[in-house]
């Protein structure tokens, strides 16, 4: 054996070589994150455009999300707040923080989130040149809220859009999830999702009456309307997509917050 061919000499080549590696590595790393972080905010905007139908294809998403207002809602009081900076506010990590969010007993956790944040996001598009007088707010257009809940496998996380009127659903899309790919996976199908548009959330006296069933909405189906179809083959997705819609849109999540903007008390 060479003095080149020493075990200590092949260690000290395949130890440097792992410390360049590793070097390289967290140096793009750091270097790349700036960008990282760039793209999934823009993945972000994408997606709550999209769950609006406002996403144009060839136009820069930030210019288009331009026309998006955002705004924090305190969820209990079911009205607008200025407690946190809604631009820095981190509606998922506040869920985790003790100090931004409340744990759910298991009758209310129908949506099995285990804690709700006190303030949520919400995302407007105004008529800026038509004020509401009773509010003071310019017209609403359309409002996207965000949704999340538990399905078969994770937790989704989406975006729910109701036309001017508060009630009727102008679209919705998910945006991260690990549903069964082909079963409930199918959350992400375009053919599923516009079946949700033009369904009514709540009744003529203010009940909430949307709901997800098992199986095909027809013809024949009582009060259609507020009945979107199931996923085939994924019934405990379909339930999961139902709760968590029966929890956002109820009290514990927007159903004050709807009310109060119905009447101008937000």
């Amino acid at each position: 054996m060479s003095n080149n061919d020493t075990i200590r000499k092949t260690l000290t080549v395949a130890f440097l070589l792992c410390l360049v590696c590793s070097v390289i590595v967290s140096v793009a790393s750091v270097w790349l994150k700036p960008l990282q972080i760039a793209n999934k905010s823009l993945d972000f905007k994408r997606n709550i455009l999209a769950a609006a139908g406002l996403l144009e294809k060839g136009v820069p998403i930030d210019r288009q999300f331009e026309q998006i207002t955002v705004k924090l809602v305190d969820l209990d009081t079911g009205k607008f707040t200025d407690a946190v900076d809604a631009e820095e506010y981190d509606q998922r990590k506040a869920a985790k923080d003790p100090d931004l969010s409340d744990a759910l007993s298991q009758d209310k956790d129908i949506a099995k989130i285990s804690r709700r944040e006190k303030y949520a996001k919400v995302y407007l598009v105004e008529n800026k040149s038509k004020t509401n007088r009773s509010n003071g707010l310019s017209d609403i257009q359309t409002i996207i809220l965000p949704i999340k809940g538990y399905g078969l496998w994770s937790t989704l996380y989406g975006f729910i859009a109701l036309e001017s009127d508060l009630n009727t659903i102008a679209g919705l899309g998910f945006y991260e999830h690990a549903e069964t790919p082909g079963l409930g996976g199918e959350v992400d199908n375009p053919i599923w999702k516009a079946s949700w548009e033009g369904k009514k959330v709540y009744r003529d006296d203010g009940q909430l009456a949307l709901t997800v069933i098992k199986g095909k909405v027809t013809e024949a189906t009582k009060d259609k309307i507020y009945t979107v179809d199931g996923l085939s083959g994924a019934t405990l997705t379909t339930r999961g997509v139902d709760n968590l819609i029966e929890f956002w849109m109820g009290d514990m999540g927007y159903g004050k917050f709807l009310s109060n903007l119905k009447s101008g008390g937000v």
